[in-house]
């Protein structure tokens, strides 16, 4: 990948040069900004003013321009709607198809004029972090609170476009009655619901919603998957995602996601019984449960490194090891041997192809619809945890065939294992193996000043990407994004490179990166502890039966998508994410702190509610860390084995590992001790979480 400024270079219209926002001089401005005060020439408010003109003149160049080729467009529009009402009168079915390509012509020009936006959209917010990174000051927030609303001020031209709307309406409004209507020129009001739309309409306004900043459910539901994006493909990568995608061989991965969480969660509702008829503790359950998770903190790291030659054989291992790890769950039973059981759990978590999962969406999934893959993955993961602890609760039943048993702790291993196997089956016939990358698709292409026909198919793919999801933050001065004050804007090939092991990718964390890390291990710490011992707790304290209790699991996971629902559609459209981020960090230490036993007698609704609000506060701060972490984790986590998503899993299967651990040994205390010693660490972490959180709290994006 190349810097932000030779992109912004090599992107650039011929015509329109002199109209793209001046990042170089703003660039080299920063700098003697830096240096002028540093030997004491300047004093801060004076660069304050000076910048600030800067910027304003920058933006008025912009949206004049912009004013200029909106009514460029409109007076087209107006041409073609006079050949429009003649061919009223006169309908000729050619006519009519060669009108129709004048409108998506007009459209085609509108996706340039929003390709055009966009570039200096990041362009300014990429020179305002630069400007607060170089001064430790919040000029961003200045500038904008001070310019968003003012009636002088055209930065709100930028990001939102009201003649642009109505362009886009009045080309969507006659393509879709010159397509559905031949001929008849039926009213199109008539139709509430437009079935079909053309392509271009649908790339103008997903271009529209991305320069918007449009917060919607979807897209927030997307950022769970942490599956980093670039910011403006090239044709190339576009042309590629094209050949290598397959509708089939997605539904493949998110089925495999799925099961896999429903495989995970299935025994958490027996497996202190199942330890218990082995003869070891009830409290084991922890190490059975967390056996999986130590055998993914491997898993994750070859799965990620092997998708990088194949994704149909990673699958296919993975199938296979599942399988194997299931029948010896369910053996353990008849072999009265606890070591057969962790052996299966173990080869359970060495099959986790969840790098392999999220690497096909972020490398063969075309942008079109990679926002709803990533939903897909998020969703299929809920889906999976609620069902798990489901279907065991349906599983309560005890026959044998032959010397076989199968009971409550035996069948989830053997549903489990054939669901595999038919999932295996199903892989084999219908999975595609794409096309990978080679390294003449990686050498750097001639890009041409105006765009051709497939140069704007890719534009119009392109600008469907979610704008808010681009890497900005920490690729600037840190790794040399943006060139040296010589004029190169090309960083140095090494500094763009994937990281090549955890410590590279370590020291592309930033401070705030990392406390966004250290939160998403407290809470999966928090969740782990709470659905791994539900079992031991209610049992101890409530009698509840296996069903109870896969009853209450389930329960807690069909939470998950109400839950990103309403944040996604409403509360992150109210707040900021760094305050939704506080708060649910200490709604979830209200909820541990709820949990804890106190008082006697420990009741059915103390913790059942406790449960919920840990449950539900952390599902939201999962949600909105990870969409902070999409925004700043640096560009170099985006691809190759170390990316962004890996050390995400790795913390959060890290934190699950610890979890279980601590459930196993606060066992040998006794079952009146295990709630309070395994909260103890859920709420120190919690603690430490809130206060970095606090101290990096203006550094979040």
């Amino acid at each position: 990948m190349v810097a932000f400024g030779k992109k912004l270079k090599e992107r650039k219209i011929e015509e329109w040069q002199g109209y793209y926002i001046n990042y170089k001089l703003m660039k080299k401005k920063v700098k003697q900004y830096a240096h002028q005060i540093e030997v004491g020439t300047q004093d801060r408010r004076h660069v304050l003013k000076d910048f600030s003109k800067m910027l304003d003149n920058q933006i008025e160049k912009i949206v004049l321009f912009l004013l200029e080729q909106q009514g460029l467009l409109a007076s087209r529009i107006a041409q073609l709607n006079e050949r429009e009402e003649a061919l009223e009168k006169q309908p000729e079915i050619s006519q009519i198809s060669q009108l129709r390509e004048d409108y998506r012509a007009v459209g085609r020009d509108l996706l340039k004029l929003l390709f055009f936006i966009e570039i200096n959209a990041i362009g300014l917010r990429k020179i305002l972090k630069k400007f607060d990174k170089r001064f430790g000051y919040r000029f961003t927030d200045y500038y904008v609170k001070t310019r968003a609303n003012h009636p002088y001020s055209l930065l709100q031209q930028v990001f939102k476009h009201v003649g642009l709307g109505a362009v886009i309406g009045a080309i969507s409004r006659n393509l879709h009655k010159l397509q559905e209507h031949q001929g008849s020129y039926l009213s199109i009001y008539d139709q509430p619901v437009l079935t079909v739309q053309d392509p271009v309409v649908d790339s103008l306004k997903a271009a529209v919603d991305r320069l918007s900043h449009s917060t919607n459910f979807l897209n927030f539901l997307a950022q769970h998957a942490l599956i980093m994006q670039e910011e403006l493909p090239t044709p190339v990568e576009e042309h590629l995602d094209d050949k290598r995608y397959n509708f089939m061989s997605l539904l493949l991965n998110l089925l495999n996601t799925f099961l896999y969480m429903v495989n995970t969660y299935i025994v958490v509702p027996t497996a202190d019984d199942y330890a218990t008829l082995l003869g070891a503790p009830a409290t084991v359950c922890g190490v059975v449960i967390g056996a999986m998770a130590v055998a993914q903190l491997f898993s994750s790291v070859y799965f990620s490194a092997w998708s990088n030659k194949s994704y149909f054989k990673p699958l296919v291992f993975s199938s296979i090891v599942l399988f194997m790890g299931n029948a010896m769950y369910a053996l353990a039973l008849d072999a009265d041997s606890i070591t057969l059981l962790l052996f299966g759990r173990l080869f359970c978590g060495l099959g986790s192809a969840r790098a392999v999962n999220r690497r096909y969406i972020s490398d063969c999934v075309p942008l079109r619809i990679r926002m709803q893959a990533s939903a897909g993955f998020v969703s299929a993961s809920a889906l999976g945890m609620a069902c798990g602890p489901a279907l065991a609760g349906l599983l309560q039943t005890k026959f044998k065939i032959y010397k076989l048993t199968f009971s409550q702790v035996t069948l989830p291993g053997w549903v489990m294992a054939i669901a595999w196997l038919l999932y295996l089956v199903l892989l084999w016939i219908t999975f595609r193996e794409p096309l990978h990358e080679t390294e003449e698709h990686d050498k750097p292409q001639e890009s041409s000043t105006v765009p051709g026909p497939r140069e704007n198919d890719a534009l119009e793919k392109g600008l469907r990407q979610p704008l808010i999801l681009s890497s900005e933050a920490n690729e600037e001065d840190e790794n040399g994004d943006d060139g040296d004050c010589d004029g190169s804007d090309e960083a140095p090939e090494d500094s763009r490179q994937p990281a090549t092991s955890f410590l590279a990718a370590y020291r592309l964390l930033t401070p705030s990166v990392k406390v966004q890390l250290l939160i998403y291990f407290m809470l999966k710490y928090a969740m782990e502890i709470l659905l791994s011992e539900s079992s031991v707790v209610t049992t101890y304290y409530f009698g509840w039966s296996t069903s109870a209790v896969a009853i209450f699991l389930a329960s807690l996971g069909l939470t998950v998508l109400p839950v990103n629902i309403i944040v996604g559609s409403y509360i992150s459209n109210m707040f900021e994410d760094r305050q939704i981020l506080l708060a649910s960090e200490i709604v979830v230490c209200i909820g541990i702190l709820l949990s804890f036993k106190i008082i006697s007698p420990y009741t059915v609704p103390q913790y059942v509610c406790s449960g919920l609000i840990m449950f539900v506060s952390a599902e939201v701060l999962e949600g909105v860390n990870l969409s902070l972490l999409s925004r700043v984790m640096s560009s170099r986590l985006s691809r190759g084995t170390y990316n962004g998503g890996l050390l995400s899993t790795e913390a959060g299967t890290i934190a699950r590992v610890i979890a279980d651990g601590t459930i196993t040994l606060a066992g040998y205390l006794g079952r009146n001790m295990l709630l309070n010693v395994t909260l103890l660490p859920s709420l120190l972490i919690c603690i430490a979480s809130i206060v970095a959180t606090c101290f990096t709290y203006n550094s979040l994006y």
